[in-house]
């Protein structure tokens, strides 16, 4: 089955609401997908006949923070965060990938983490990776049964991969630049 194929059979499952857009001219094709409505996409992919995607490869997120002045010009897209997930169906061997994108903070507040609904619930590995988009990215997954940090320690402060991160000078006595 075709990323195509795959993007009409979610947008007559869920109509243009849900599913927002479809890029197909890239090495890895991607459909993205109303935040709201990732978990229930996720299951019905996980579930449909003819699409059984059975298995999470990975998830993670990704932040777009505008760059300086210089490339701002070439920079098409409104600063956000994604959230993306590459899916396999080992069955049917075909894949595809989704994307969520939502503001860097949530209601432009800074310091409040987007939120994203889990699906730890579709996938038991989602679990593990949303844990790390939430540690790195600082992605909120609602309904995840256990969001703590997984690779930095509990007392961290901020998310290391957002590109406004700022590494401190110093973390229990030891020196971070």
């Amino acid at each position: 089955m075709t990323a195509q194929d795959i993007h009409q059979k979610l947008l007559a499952e869920f109509g243009g609401d849900v599913i927002l857009a479809f890029k197909a001219d890239v090495k890895d094709p991607w459909i993205e997908i109303a935040p709201p409505a990732i978990p229930r996409v996720c299951d019905f992919l996980r579930t449909a006949p003819g699409l059984q995607f059975d298995m999470l490869c990975n998830l993670c997120g990704v932040d777009y923070f505008e760059p300086d002045a210089k490339l701002a010009a070439k920079f098409p897209y409104q600063p956000h965060v994604e959230v993306v997930y590459h899916l396999r169906s080992l069955k049917l061997q075909h894949r595809i990938v989704l994307k969520v994108k939502v503001p860097r903070w949530l209601q432009n507040e800074p310091g409040r983490l987007p939120e994203v609904p889990t699906v730890s619930n579709v996938w038991g590995s989602a679990n593990w990776h949303e844990r790390e988009a939430f540690d790195l990215v600082g992605i909120h997954f609602v309904g995840h049964p256990n969001l703590v940090r997984i690779l930095c320690a509990d007392d961290w402060v901020g998310h290391p991969l957002r590109k406004d991160y700022e590494m401190p000078l110093e973390y229990h006595g030891v020196r971070g630049r």
